[in-house]
């Protein structure tokens, strides 16, 4: 048997990598590497786990169907997780949206959606907004403008995508009903110059931004593009695949304008871990999109669908969401007095538990330097955060949904003592 000892130098280095954490358990808000030490997790695998690590729960149901069916393709059987997750959803989703297409993947949802507005729509061209995340596929590539090292070396990518500017007020340097204007008159402008509205399928939007650097739009944003897809007939696909399953305090984010999608793009937190991820419509938009067309082997598996069945009832049941909003409120408190304390701490932003804290220079440029140094800080103390933004110098705060005051309060020391120590060494 080959030694697995240096197993890791075999793995992709594609991958870039924040830890060389080698994980041998998890459980809540922590995770215990191989050599015993135990991190207080606050990247939930990128917004993932949103349940915690292993809810009992969640191992539950998954231990109880893998011993029953791991997998039941969905074009040749139904079988119950499905049919039940079916079910739950249509509780949480806004009406009238119920009708239900499942994937393993974010991107691979994103593209479902995107094909589905084009056939539903019979129009081309997709309008998405600067700073997006969208996926890594081919189309999803395309939707993406968070970073150019997403796209760069992979051009020419799938035509038809238009980029609005996102509102965000911190970048423009505005305030957010200036910036609101601004981007509302610029998209009124790319509807005329780029894309016209009879040849525009959809508006792609993440409803709070995320790898973009967790920007939260001024209120009316939502609202506003909703009122100008109807003006137009465009279809208004909401992304919630990192600010939905409470992350935000809400089921989904799009529940704090009150607006309601045309489809919904879910995936990250829908089954605490396991790969599953979701298009969510009308039926009556369902319907246009032509039998066979779409599909996939393991959508929809089976263990995967009875984790998401799991999920949805823990964080109705255990008041996960009030919890997102409680702990959330604190933890924006907490930033905000270090924001005081340390200046180029340049902003704090955020709904329930997805909390963005941007780093600036002294001249008010993005200071990716310092984010780096302080997570990496945060790191040597078992702290585990990840940074996001077009600079990568946004450290972005995505906590288990389930995490607690006294685990809120010790991060928050942890990125006080590490803030210490990178600005007076």
């Amino acid at each position: 048997m080959r030694e697995s000892h240096h197993a890791e130098s075999f793995v992709s280095p594609v991958w870039k990598r924040y830890t060389s954490i080698v994980a041998e358990r998890a459980e809540g808000a922590y995770i215990y590497s191989a050599d015993g030490t135990r991190y207080l997790d606050f990247t939930c695998g990128i917004a993932v786990t949103n349940t915690g690590h292993c809810h009992p729960r969640v191992v539950r149901a998954i231990q109880e169907q893998a011993a029953k069916l791991l997998h039941g393709q969905v074009n040749i059987v139904y079988h119950r997780p499905l049919l039940e997750l079916v079910e739950e959803l249509r509780t949480i989703v806004p009406p009238p949206i119920d009708c239900f297409f499942f994937s393993n993947s974010g991107a691979e949802a994103v593209e479902g959606a995107v094909k589905l507005a084009r056939q539903a729509t019979g129009r081309p061209n997709i309008i998405v907004f600067q700073g997006s995340f969208h996926g890594r596929t081919a189309l999803a590539m395309a939707l993406t403008t968070s970073k150019t090292i997403y796209r760069a070396g992979y051009q020419p990518l799938p035509a038809g995508i238009f980029v609005a500017p996102y509102p965000y007020a911190y970048r423009y340097g505005w305030d957010a009903e200036q910036t609101l204007a601004f981007c509302l008159r610029e998209l009124e402008v790319l509807l005329k110059t780029q894309t016209a509205p009879a040849e525009t399928a959809a508006i792609l939007v993440e409803p709070v931004l995320g790898e973009g650097g967790y920007v939260v739009p001024p209120p009316g944003f939502l609202r506003e593009l909703r009122r100008l897809c109807d003006k137009h007939a465009i279809l208004l696909i909401a992304d919630e695949i990192q600010c939905g399953f409470g992350r935000t305090g809400k089921w989904f984010a799009v529940e704090h304008s009150g607006v309601v999608p045309d489809i919904m793009v879910m995936a990250k937190g829908l089954a605490s871990g396991l790969p599953l991820s979701c298009v969510a419509a009308r039926r009556e938009l369902m319907e246009r999109w032509t039998p066979g067309s779409h599909g996939g082997t393991y959508g929809g598996n089976a263990v995967a669908c009875a984790a998401a069945v799991a999920t949805v009832r823990v964080i109705r049941e255990e008041g996960l969401l009030e919890n997102a909003q409680r702990q959330g409120t604190l933890l924006l408190h907490r930033l905000r007095e270090l924001q005081r304390e340390f200046p180029l701490l340049g902003d704090v932003r955020g709904l329930g538990l997805m909390v963005g804290a941007e780093f600036t220079t002294p001249d008010g440029e993005p200071d990716p330097v310092t984010a780096r140094q302080v997570i990496e800080r945060c790191l040597e103390r078992q702290l585990l955060l990840l940074t996001c933004g077009t600079y990568d110098n946004v450290v972005r705060w995505m906590p288990p949904l389930i995490v607690t005051a006294e685990q809120i309060e010790t991060a928050a020391e942890i990125f006080r003592q590490s803030l210490s120590l990178t600005f007076n060494p």
